[in-house]
């Protein structure tokens, strides 16, 4: 992921300490533990060759990746479906492939909706895309919604009315880029609340407004985005582990968090730093990452 990048000589200059906890969580979360949290960690494509030979074992074939991804990874931010609308054909495929498992693919609406059409006359393309998706079963995570750089709060009422239009069963996250989103932006919170919709929270080193922690359900949806395992990433990791604690500890229902680095080879080292913390502070028992190196499992 290039939003957000920043020269690597600048990263000790940044304040990457999460925001204070908002208030408005309170009216979200019960105050309690849930019964049975869940926790999701992924990465952006299973398709990764440069990991055969050390999180896939060596010699596996590009049409078993996604087999070998669900081994280490319970869900999977699927940016395939950010181009094209896939047929359900194409879809039950990949739900074969994790059966079984408790696993979720969490599907990108297409550019053609979200960049594209201004999100007005959206309804026959959004209904292909989510015949496509559903055919994931219950194998299907949340649905999110970026919305470009340029899509700013002037359009706020075609936002809100698309947002309404989308079926209510169905769990969506929004991610919203424009810088003025997040100078006043008490009334998208509310908004989203009302329409049972989330909010991404992208962890960028160069945009902190977007770690805005506001959680208008009871379940999170978080873009961490490292920098090559550079020092500080352990830091906002061990930040992260901290919240994520707290929010279960305060009744959050459901983590979703994927891992982006500007090189993917250093994802699976930080997936198995965080969620062996994670699992430290919570005890909860989660998925994470085995890495071979030269026959030896870390």
């Amino acid at each position: 992921m290039q939003f957000g990048r920043t020269d690597l000589d600048l990263l000790n200059d940044i304040d990457f300490k999460l925001p204070a906890e908002p208030v408005f969580n309170q009216g979200v979360l019960p105050g309690r533990p849930a019964s049975k949290p869940s926790f999701y960690l992924g990465a952006t494509s299973w398709n990764r060759k440069d990991w055969v030979g050390s999180v896939f074992p060596k010699g596996t074939k590009e049409k078993d990746f996604l087999e070998q991804y669900a081994k280490h990874y319970n869900c999977v931010e699927l940016n395939a479906t950010h181009y094209k609308i896939y047929p359900p054909e194409t879809i039950r495929k990949w739900a074969e492939k994790v059966k079984g498992r408790n696993f979720r693919f969490c599907p990108k609406v297409p550019q053609s909706i979200s960049h594209y059409s201004n999100l007005v006359n959206a309804k026959e393309p959004t209904t292909a895309f989510l015949e496509g998706v559903m055919a994931f079963e219950e194998y299907l995570g949340p649905i999110f919604l970026q919305m470009g750089e340029q899509f700013s709060p002037a359009r706020k009422d075609q936002l809100y009315n698309y947002l309404a239009s989308l079926p209510t069963d169905l769990t969506f996250f929004l991610e919203l880029r424009h810088p003025e989103w997040f100078i006043q932006p008490q009334e998208l919170y509310t908004t989203l609340r009302q329409l049972g919709i989330g909010l991404v929270i992208t962890d960028a080193a160069g945009r902190r407004d977007c770690v805005h922690m506001h959680l208008p359900l009871p379940k999170a949806f978080i873009r961490y985005v490292g920098n090559g395992l550079h020092p500080t990433d352990y830091v906002r990791a061990d930040d992260w582990v901290n919240r994520l604690h707290y929010w279960l500890e305060n009744g959050l229902e459901e983590i979703y968090f994927f891992l982006h680095m500007h090189d993917d080879v250093a994802v699976p080292e930080m997936s198995i730093y965080l969620a062996s913390k994670l699992e430290a502070a919570s005890g909860l028992k989660l998925t994470k990452p085995v890495i071979h190196r030269d026959n030896t499992l870390f």
